[in-house]
């Protein structure tokens, strides 16, 4: 029950963090040169609660 939880959590803030990035594109003055810092923040921030949800058992 924990581990279903867990998943339902992260999936909804992944999602979150996805739709948040994608909405920056969808304006025309902002290229993809400006975004792709926010790109990069959000796989980090992504892999770090994946990593911390699973992985990290201290």
């Amino acid at each position: 029950m924990n581990k279903i939880t867990t998943i339902i959590g992260l999936s909804f803030a992944v999602f979150f963090l996805i739709g948040l990035s994608l909405t920056l594109t969808r304006s025309m003055m902002i290229t993809f040169i400006d975004v792709l810092p926010v790109y990069i923040l959000m796989a980090v921030a992504i892999f770090m609660m994946i990593y911390e949800s699973f992985f990290d058992k201290s």
